[in-house]
């Protein structure tokens, strides 16, 4: 069989992310699909309610104003393993006391390499397709009046498909487009433990990849969330914490989609160890289940979260995500 149009592998690939990413099927067609799926481990375990989380710099992709809360620089790496590739990303975070909290990554999406045939000369592949999506972010965030931060996100987005070896029937394809994040974030007295976050993600232009009648929207997703500090140590103390976070979901745009509840909780002894558990109630292949765990020594943290997805049942691998941050 010979694959003759990249379009039909570009195709493929945006097919199977909606299937993993999207929370709930939509009458259009969402370019950007991959935008949906989750990047960090701490984010993940908490089942994505991470509207109102921050302090680390996981926040760029979840709620830019939650940068505003890094205590140092940090530098992170981010990888998943997904049915159809892998996800890697790189953070860069660096707080000023005076300008605010500036932040930089690199964010790709790898399908994996595709075979190209030709049926006139037999079965043996005569070239390799390679679908990605690649992301350029740069992030700022600064507390505005006691209590209130905001953050902002520019994101490039690119789609491309590259193709090596014989490729004459297999035309190279590429989509470009822009997109911004806003986020708010309000951390009340210490009194009352609560935090309130609202992020407004993926606001860009369509993304293009053959011709401009086919440009698909982004997938533009409003979330607000909360979290409450159920169980607070002691100053100076060493017993446990407990806080628990909930986000509520739902698209902008074209097309409807219902309003999605995402749960997490979080426990530990200070910082050295933190468990975490949520869930994701999403209409979709990607809902149910996650756990991690966090742990940190002197200023390296290793974060884990694995998603107990539906897909297992099929005998697909479930999502397990990675996250190393060095703080400074």
């Amino acid at each position: 069989m010979r694959r003759s149009r990249s379009s039909f592998v570009a195709g493929l690939a945006l097919v199977a992310v909606s299937r993993a990413a999207a929370a709930q099927a939509i009458p259009t067609v969402e370019g950007g699909a991959f935008l949906l799926l989750p990047v960090g481990a701490r984010a993940v375990a908490l089942g994505q309610a991470a509207a109102a989380d921050g302090g680390t710099s996981e926040s760029l992709f979840w709620n830019p104003a939650g940068l505003a809360a890094l205590p140092g620089a940090e530098f992170a790496v981010h990888h998943y393993t997904l049915f159809f590739g892998t996800g890697d990303a790189a953070v860069l975070a660096v707080p000023s006391a005076s300008l605010g909290t500036f932040a930089a990554s690199a964010y790709i999406v790898d399908y994996g390499d595709l075979d190209v045939t030709r049926g006139d000369i037999g079965p043996d592949p005569v070239g390799q397709i390679r679908p990605r999506n690649i992301v350029l972010l740069g992030s700022y965030a600064t507390d505005v009046v006691a209590g209130f931060a905001a953050g902002v996100t520019y994101k490039l987005i690119q789609f491309r498909v590259d193709c090596a070896g014989e490729c004459s029937g297999v035309p190279a394809a590429t989509g470009t487009t822009h997109a911004v994040d806003i986020g708010i974030r309000y951390v009340s007295p210490a009194a009352f433990p609560l935090v309130i976050g609202a992020a407004l993600r993926n606001v860009g232009f369509r993304l293009q990849v053959n011709n401009q009648a086919q440009a698909d929207p982004l997938p533009t997703r409003l979330a607000v969330g909360v979290s409450y500090g159920v169980l607070r140590r002691p100053a100076g103390g060493q017993g446990f914490d407990l806080r628990v976070l909930a986000d509520l979901q739902g698209s902008l745009g074209r097309g409807t989609l219902s309003p999605v509840t995402l749960v997490g909780v979080e426990s530990g002894v200070g910082e050295s160890v933190r468990f975490r558990g949520g869930y994701a109630f999403l209409d979709s292949e990607a809902k149910g289940p996650s756990l991690g765990i966090g742990l940190k020594l002197g200023t390296v943290a290793l974060d884990l979260g694995r998603v107990f997805s539906a897909r297992a049942n099929l005998g697909e691998d479930e999502p397990i995500h990675v996250s190393f941050r060095m703080i400074f």
